[in-house]
């Protein structure tokens, strides 16, 4: 977990994200739900927030949660959220560009992650060997091998391997020939 001295003053990026949303002490104070004063205290770094309160600023200042809590030290610096706060302390950004970017972004991981789960659902597939009408035996890499009667493609439109196939190739016909759409 990264220490108070690692990261910036939790009380100095609230006050900058304030004043980058143009909005007044009092304005935050009412929005998030908390005491003028108490608010004072903490971008002067007099308090330490506690996650609820931190919950209701990132809120009024329509930033995401994480973000408040990996620049309070609450958070490890992982999974995407170093990112998160660049975005959420560039000076530079609008609240309006900020929350675009921080929603495209986390679209973008969730989508490469239900990709690599199709991948991996993909590759633990049973694997299938001989003719696409009649008997079929299957080999699993997890298991015994068994013998099932089926007709049609031997990979069902819309499982896994299809989707994880899909990612690859592009789409395809029914019977497997790409389309050269992408």
């Amino acid at each position: 977990m990264a220490t108070g001295k690692d990261l910036p003053n939790i009380g100095g990026f609230i006050r900058d994200l304030r004043r980058n949303a143009k909005i007044s002490l009092r304005q935050l104070s009412e929005q998030a739900g908390v005491s003028n004063p108490y608010l004072s205290q903490i971008e002067r770094g007099l308090r330490k927030p506690s996650a609820e309160v931190l919950q209701q600023l990132a809120s009024a200042l329509r930033v995401s949660t994480p973000v408040m809590y990996l620049r309070a030290g609450l958070l490890d610096d992982r999974e995407g959220q170093g990112v998160l706060a660049a975005i959420a302390a560039d000076p530079d950004l609008t609240m309006a560009q900020k929350q675009s970017l921080t929603q495209i972004y986390e679209t973008f991981r969730r989508e490469n992650a239900r990709l690599a789960e199709a991948t991996a659902a993909a590759d633990t597939a049973p694997v299938t060997t001989g003719p696409t009408t009649g008997p079929v035996t299957t080999e699993s890499t997890t298991g015994p091998t068994a013998t099932e009667p089926t007709t049609g493609p031997s990979t069902p439109p819309g499982s896994a391997a299809d989707l994880a196939n899909i990612a690859v190739t592009g789409p395809t016909t029914t019977e497997g020939t790409p389309t050269g759409g992408a």
